[in-house]
């Protein structure tokens, strides 16, 4: 902390009290300064009614894993045979298929699935599946794999009839990462669920009032064009504004802490309170929230919490304006997303990231690639990738999962995901592997060798039901074209070459672990956390 800046903090604090301290007595002010209590500041919304909190909800239900070359069963208890048997014949526009023969195929293998619709979700989001072959059955795997469409209910509904809030269908991913705790009985669709409809949240009023209901309704319609509905003298249904489609419980919040009603005086008197507490209170978050939700009239005061010498004020006050499209903070965020030793560094390359203007924000994320803290690159990318920056650039492959590659930094990373959408990301393209390399999969079924003075990179795969069978393909040393010939799906039997070996993004990724292990590919290899389903 440089001489300069507490000098000013100590000056800022001094004026800030002065000024509440001159104000007691002003009209409107209710001759009570910087004593106002919240109660004076008349009733918030959140005085008035209940806002529901947004949580995330565990679905489940069950569905048919297929593909499975012998590991399945035919075992299925009799009611969820008989709810598959109809679903399936919903899914299907003609019955083409012996659907119990199907079910009690060594191929398939009836799922417990489950998954946990975020706080965040919106219509058509996507989130990680859990799949589980079902218990006491003859299931030895799920291993290669693939989920056919499964609907699911709030968990605990099964055999009751219940809205659908989500489906689920794609790859089953199975970690080759950390091979000792793997269970092939039970794998995860990554991103393989989707919510079907908009999150809704409800206001109940704590004393049912049709007047009431319709002032809130009002005021919240004021501030966001047709967001509030009100169904009744003691319930409201908000809509989730597009300014907080990711924000949703920060939207919350801001309901809560909106008044019912506003004049000049007494907004006057809001903004000095919640600027005070937001500059030596314990209160931060809750001031901060205040703030946003009184909205404009608040940014002249905030503005001079920039210069604070505490670094917790300046991040609020910086996003507080951002958030109000105010490009004022967006200097005092910067410094502290660029700051090393900044615990907040995160929390304001988020904010710049999702509020700040497009141009600025990729400005300070392109940077940020160039640090030496992998977490902050990534953090970085990850914000660059939400904007659909040029920095990153993105090749689907087999249908399955991204590609994505990073030049603007000098440290080569392999970066694989667990949870969420499937993706490698290759920090520091283009990488090459080194020559001289053999590396093979755990099963044995697939080799990468490159003999010394090979120029090129064999690849082969064993046949998955006839091992006798050896497909061979050849690659360049460049990984991004080793990771295309091993994933990309076959050809069909008429063309004349085949585009790749259909390798699964489960197996391409433990290769990949492996070729850095080994040496073979001089870049750090980096896998993200596995999903989270309770």
């Amino acid at each position: 902390m440089d001489i300069r800046r507490i000098k000013i903090g100590c000056a800022i604090s001094i004026l800030v009290i002065g000024f509440f301290i001159s104000s007691c007595g002003e009209p409107g002010g209710g001759g009570k300064g910087i004593l106002a209590t919240e109660a004076d500041l008349g009733p918030t919304i959140g005085s008035l009614a209940e806002v529901s909190s947004l949580e995330s909800i565990l679905v489940e239900g069950y569905g048919v894993v297929g593909g499975l070359n012998g590991t399945g069963s035919s075992e299925c208890p009799t009611q969820i045979r008989a709810y598959l048997k109809q679903y399936i014949l919903t899914q299907l526009p003609e019955p083409t298929i012996d659907i119990e023969k199907f079910i009690s195929g060594l191929d398939t293998a009836v799922v417990l699935v489950h998954g946990l619709i975020p706080v965040t979700a919106s219509k058509n989001q996507r989130f990680d599946i859990r799949a589980a072959a079902l218990p006491g059955t003859q299931t030895t795997s799920l291993e290669g794999g693939w989920l056919y469409d499964a609907e699911l209910r709030t968990a605990g509904a099964f055999g009751i009839t219940t809205k659908v809030l989500a489906t689920a269908k794609g790859p089953v991913f199975i970690d080759t990462i950390n091979t000792s705790e793997t269970d092939k009985k039970v794998g995860y669709i990554l991103a393989g669920g989707k919510v079907l409809d908009d999150y809704r949240v409800g206001l109940a009023l704590r004393r049912p009032d049709y007047r009431m209901a319709g002032l809130i309704r009002n005021r919240l319609n004021a501030l966001w064009d047709d967001t509030a509905r009100a169904i009744g003298p003691g319930q409201i249904e908000l809509k989730v504004p597009a300014k907080y489609k990711e924000e949703k419980q920060r939207f919350v919040s801001i309901v809560k802490a909106t008044y019912l009603s506003e004049t000049r005086e007494i907004t006057r008197e809001r903004v000095k309170t919640f600027v005070r507490k937001l500059a030596v209170s314990e209160e931060k978050e809750q001031s901060e929230i205040a703030l946003e939700a009184i909205g404009n009239e608040s940014l002249s005061n905030v503005g001079a919490l920039l210069e604070s010498s505490n670094e917790e004020v300046r991040l609020r006050a910086g996003r507080c304006m951002l958030n109000l499209g105010s490009g004022s903070g967006l200097e005092a965020l910067r410094e502290i997303a660029m700051d090393k030793g900044s615990a907040y560094r995160f929390e304001a390359l988020e904010t710049i990231g999702r509020a700040a203007r497009r141009n600025d924000a990729t400005a300070i994320c392109r940077r940020l690639l160039r640090e030496e803290d992998f977490a902050i690159r990534l953090a970085a990318y990850e914000q660059l990738r939400r904007l659909d920056d040029i920095a990153v650039t993105q090749t689907l492959i087999a249908r399955n999962f991204y590609l994505e590659e990073i030049a603007q930094t000098e440290y080569r990373t392999i970066f694989v995901s667990r949870s969420g959408q499937p993706r490698i990301v290759l920090f520091g393209a283009p990488i090459s592997c080194r020559r001289n390399i053999f590396v093979q999969s755990s099963d044995g079924n697939i080799t990468i060798n490159s003999p010394a003075g090979q120029k090129y990179v064999s690849i082969m795969r064993k046949h998955p039901k006839r091992p006798s069978v050896i497909v061979q393909l050849k690659s360049t040393f460049e990984l991004r074209d080793i990771i295309q010939t091993l994933c990309e799906e076959p050809l069909k039997k008429a063309e004349e070459e085949r585009l790749g070996l259909g390798v699964s993004y489960a197996d391409v990724i433990g290769l990949l672990k492996q070729m850095c292990d080994k040496g073979a590919v001089n870049a750090e290899f980096r896998a993200g956390p596995p999903p989270k389903i309770d």
